[in-house]
């Protein structure tokens, strides 16, 4: 069961040095459009480090001004931000006090790396969460007992990660819409030019070599195949023949290393692509069935709604936020 969201006002950011700002500035501005539209400072946010000195981030900018955690006035929510060189700055004083947190009842998360952090404590074992992309592979192998999703972010419990770049921004309007609704998040979005806010529901896009591992050119190879042939799929021998294997090496490949077969995973990868014209282009429904190589819209449409559970019409009018263009009503702003 997660964690009621809607309870979420005070958040902290437990800043690692060398964190990375863009993940860090992008749940906050959040923050800060809601309470502009709100007209009043519903959310607050604070910046922890744990001595209580000023963090600096990978981009060199002056470093933050930061308070120790006692001085934070007990968040909601608190962030462990990281960055590239996230392993080297995780130390027992950092899982000391994410630990010390999580006693207190706190809810924890991470942004971009920092959930490396949270792993390091022991505070993952048992929950499904996520990181950014280039770092998963490796802790996949080495924590068993945490569980990795692929989304941009995950809400499990009192546990909520969140993949890099400008996903907090997704995960943060998640919680704004679970406390004001939809209105609220198309006026953020409105504001931010955002054309279409995504959800739990949406992967970060990993490249096949990081999913995969660099001892695996071969099946690297096939699924670069996949990729450059979506309108006109190539057929499983045909993959084989052109990567110089036989089609059963290259479902046994599939299958020791992706845990599925070469079809189920080449479809995957057109509704993927499917999905993603959907939300970001205006081409109709019949021209990206032609696209992903699908020979009609009726097969198109039933094989999208087995894998994401909505026909690719409920996903295109699912895809920009609800109620854009419409201003913030009065009953949104007495609810704060």
């Amino acid at each position: 069961m997660s964690k009621d969201i809607t309870s979420i006002r005070k958040v902290g950011f437990l800043t690692l040095p060398e964190f990375t700002l863009m993940a860090f500035t992008s749940a906050i501005e959040v923050m800060r459009m809601a309470n502009y539209l709100l007209g009043k400072p519903y959310y607050q946010w604070s910046v922890i480090s744990p001595d209580g000195r000023p963090v600096p981030s990978s981009s060199g900018i002056a470093p933050l001004e930061a308070v120790k955690y006692e001085a934070a006035g007990r968040p909601d929510l608190v962030f462990v931000c990281g960055g590239t060189n996230v392993t080297r700055f995780v130390d027992e004083r950092v899982t000391s006090l994410l630990r010390r947190m999580s006693r207190d009842g706190i809810c924890l998360g991470g942004l971009c790396t920092g959930t490396y952090a949270l792993v390091e404590a022991g505070l993952l074992d048992g929950y499904h969460c996520t990181i950014h992309w280039e770092n998963m592979a490796g802790l996949k192998e080495q924590h068993q007992r945490v569980e990795f999703m692929e989304e941009l972010f995950v809400i499990d419990r009192d546990r909520i990660t969140c993949s890099g770049g400008i996903a907090p921004i997704d995960l943060m309007l998640a919680i704004v819409r679970a406390r004001f609704g939809n209105t609220l998040v198309a006026e953020i979005s409105n504001q931010f030019i955002l054309e279409r806010v995504r959800d739990s529901d949406d992967r970060q896009y990993i490249p096949i070599a990081a999913r995969i591992g660099s001892s695996h050119a071969t099946l690297k190879k096939v699924a670069e195949l996949m990729e450059a042939n979506f309108e006109e799929p190539l057929s499983a021998v045909e993959l084989a023949e052109l990567a110089g294997l036989s089609l059963r090496q290259v479902q046994r490949m599939f299958h020791e290393t992706l845990g599925t077969t070469p079809t189920k995973y080449y479809l995957r990868l057109r509704l993927q692509r499917a999905r993603a014209m959907l939300t970001q282009s205006s081409l109709s429904i019949t021209q990206i069935a032609v696209a992903c190589g699908f020979q009609s819209v009726g097969h198109f449409s039933k094989t999208y709604r087995s894998l994401y559970g909505r026909s690719p019409r409920s996903e295109r009018q699912r895809g920009a936020p609800s109620g854009a263009g419409e201003a913030v009503s009065s009953d949104i702003v007495s609810t704060a």
